[in-house]
């Protein structure tokens, strides 16, 4: 096995609706330890220290995603920001829409707000923007648009990425596969490629506070492709 990192290291595991990975059950709460040695893709207790990577390993549609420690963490690294541990804690379960959110700060606290640029293509990249009808656009692999400005527009086009809007009447675009639109701003709206996942929230218009998020897969049929929503009396609506 290669040299192993003693310090703990954070990060986030996908599993199937039963919470099993490859076969071997797992539970919340509870640590687990790999009799043997550790090789990263061969044996242990695998995660990524990227949320957003682990849809790559098990894809947003029915699988369950939790939030880990892994201690003796062998040095092996990967593109996808694979890691593998002697030693493994269920810290906690989280949402897919909690996954987004995570995925998307992880790749804003890389960037260098003082030299980004509103446009970007690199992998695990991110577009950041704060400008009034302002817009982000993304294509990397993994990587996040973030807008907080009003009546903006945060795109995505990249593989397993995220365009996240908190700006009132702004949109979150997103048509890159398995990718997430997240619109969580007063009056927001989001749409994207089948495969892709929505989530939109819901305000209470006289105390403007979110009163309900939602998220749900743009399956063609239920959730139309190319065609933005908004959340309305607990119901995704289309709109123009």
């Amino acid at each position: 096995m290669n040299k192993a990192d003693k310090a703990i290291v954070a990060g986030f595991k996908g599993f199937n609706s039963d919470l099993k990975c490859r076969g071997f059950q797992f539970k919340v709460g509870k640590e687990y330890t790999h009799r043997g040695t550790i090789s990263l893709c061969n044996s242990g207790f695998h995660f990524c220290e990227n949320p957003l990577s682990t849809l790559g390993f098990y894809g947003p549609n029915g699988s369950r995603f939790a939030e880990v420690e892994g201690s003796d963490v062998s040095d092996e690294t990967a593109d996808d920001t694979k890691r593998v541990a002697k030693k493994l804690l269920i810290v906690a379960e989280l949402s897919l829409h909690h996954l987004c959110q995570l995925g998307a700060k992880f790749i804003l606290d890389k960037v260098n707000f003082k030299d980004s640029k509103e446009t970007n293509t690199g992998y695990q990249s991110a577009a950041t923007n704060t400008g009034y009808q302002s817009a982000t656009t993304n294509t990397g692999t993994r990587s996040a648009a973030t807008n907080t400005g009003e009546q903006s527009a945060a795109t995505n086009t990249g593989y397993q990425s995220a365009a996240t809007n908190t700006g009132e009447q702004s949109a979150a675009t997103n048509t890159g596969e398995e990718g997430c639109a997240i619109s969580l701003g007063y009056k927001g709206k989001a749409k994207g490629a089948v495969g892709c996942w929505l989530t939109l929230a819901e305000w209470d218009d006289e105390a403007r506070h979110r009163i309900d998020v939602q998220t749900k897969i743009v399956d063609g049929k239920t959730i139309k492709a190319d065609t933005f929503y908004i959340l309305t009396n607990g119901k995704f609506v289309a709109v123009d």
